[in-house]
């Protein structure tokens, strides 16, 4: 596996457990995080805050089913499920983009495409 690899697997890792300073260290200080239609981050600080979403509670169930690379730019595929708040869950499919920097995430770009189940 390569060293962009390891630093994305990281970086999924510390989402399911929710653990800020795993994520943080993926990262390069002027990351950008991008979510079509969602938001638009930059920096540290603003992308720990979105870390833990206040619309869900507990850690997210994350599945990677793909990632592929190619120069600095890996991608991962795969579905999340966390608990909402207001109660139900959010499932849905993902697509991030991520584009490294030195084996460190330098900017994200998430596709996220909630799955209606039935």
């Amino acid at each position: 596996m390569t060293e962009n690899k390891k630093t994305v697997t990281r970086y999924m890792d510390g989402f399911r457990t929710s653990n800020h300073e795993q994520i943080l260290a993926c990262l390069t200080d002027d990351i950008v995080w991008d979510m079509p239609g969602a938001f638009h981050l930059v920096g540290k600080d603003a992308f720990d805050g979105e870390i833990e979403n206040e619309a869900f509670v507990g850690r997210p169930n994350i599945t990677v089913t793909r990632m592929t690379e190619e120069n600095d730019v890996v991608v991962a595929e795969g579905a999340v499920r966390v608990a909402r708040r207001g109660g139900g869950e959010l499932h849905a499919v993902l697509c991030d983009v991520f584009e490294m920097t030195g084996a460190r995430i330098r900017r994200l770009t998430t596709y996220l495409t909630e799955v209606k189940d039935g």
